[in-house]
């Protein structure tokens, strides 16, 4: 079948050039006569692996030096957990619930103190993002929690929030590195790889020094932000083939530009695929049009059966993994940086071709 189209929200498509190279090492790591996957963690080649791609995220997202970059296993599930564990020493902290992750982290958040929801867009499914200019923040609060981008939905923050003062802590696992973001307008940005930079398994998260080492009582080692810090992310094992890959995908964003290029270029794949939709009879994409996310496109037809056949059709085009999130149905097109713009174009002439036929 060859390479297809690859839709999906995640795990998800990545660059065809760090495939090629990783699969070019896969037997043999440049002389070393090993995969990276028999490598000891603590090898100095290993090591040189894990600072590069430090080093080289640093350099793509400007991360000042009073932040920790943090290699962390598991993903998001498992940050929803460690914000509060580490963060929430008033046992007081802020959600702004703009999708099923949000709200899931804010569900997690309320084992280890009072969490708050002080905006949410749950009364319009989520198909906007709320007036976050003059919030309700509590005075205790530890700290403000939000999802950047809403992978399910497809709606995006337009601007930050006004957190008066208090950390802004946000999940970013669906745009990271999708466009330049100021780290130092966050206490933490965290973000599961597996969408838009690497393999499913890992989460990287930023933090800021002051914010670590005064966790609540009873947390375990591995879901101290302060372990990871203090040992360089090696305190164990960590998920050594994940850091190689992201770190290559690290360095092919370097190659193309750094994060200005990556934005230019997601802003024209979203907006042929936006301003098909803003023309079509048949697709309709539900989200406010100053909320709308670059990285996921969802829409729908109306009719529940046509969505149906439309992804199996585009299916056997070679165009993959369209079908919605089961909570929402539809479709949806995520189209993360390594999504080619040939891809976006297949979609749309597809899409035209399905609209002429069924109208």
């Amino acid at each position: 079948m060859g390479r297809v189209y690859n839709f999906s929200a995640g795990p998800a498509v990545l660059p065809e050039e760090v495939l090629r190279e990783a699969a070019e090492e896969m037997l043999d790591y440049r002389g070393f006569g090993m995969s990276v996957m028999e490598m000891s963690h603590r090898s100095g080649m290993f090591r040189d692996i894990m600072e590069q791609a430090e080093q080289d995220l640093r350099e793509l997202m400007g991360i000042p030096d009073h932040y920790r970059v943090l290699f962390i296993q598991g993903g998001g599930h498992v940050q929803f957990a460690m914000v509060p564990m580490n963060l929430m020493k008033h046992k007081v902290a802020d959600y702004i619930i703009t999708g099923q992750w949000a709200k899931k982290a804010y569900q997690e958040a309320k084992c280890y103190g009072d969490a708050r929801v002080i905006a949410s867009s749950e009364d319009m499914n989520f198909s906007y993002i709320p007036d976050c200019s003059d919030l309700p923040i509590d005075s205790e609060a530890d700290y403000v929690y939000v999802c950047l981008n809403n992978t399910i939905y497809g709606t995006a923050y337009p601007e930050l929030p006004n957190t008066k003062g208090k950390p802004l802590v946000a999940d970013v696992s669906s745009c990271f590195l999708s466009a330049p973001l100021d780290v130092e307008a966050f206490g933490v940005v965290w973000g599961g790889v597996q969408k838009n930079i690497g393999p499913a398994g890992m989460a990287i998260a930023i933090v800021r020094e002051d914010l670590i080492g005064d966790c609540l009582q009873g947390t375990p080692t591995m879901l101290k932000y302060s372990t990871y810090s203090e040992h360089a992310s090696l305190y164990n094992t960590p998920p050594c083939y994940n850091i190689y890959i992201c770190g290559k995908v690290f360095q092919w964003l370097k190659k193309l530009g750094g994060l200005e290029a990556i934005k230019a270029r997601n802003e024209k794949k979203a907006k042929l695929l936006y301003d098909f939709l803003d023309q079509s009879k048949l697709f309709q994409n539900p989200v406010r049009k100053t909320d709308r996310s670059l990285m996921n496109v969802t829409f729908v037809t109306g009719d529940p059966a046509l969505d149906q056949r439309f992804v199996g059709e585009a299916e056997q085009a070679g165009l993959l993994n369209l079908k919605g999130h089961r909570t929402v149905g539809g479709m949806r097109a995520s189209i993360y940086n390594a999504m080619p713009i040939e891809g976006v174009e297949r979609l749309v002439a597809f899409m035209r071709a399905f609209e002429e036929r069924e109208g």
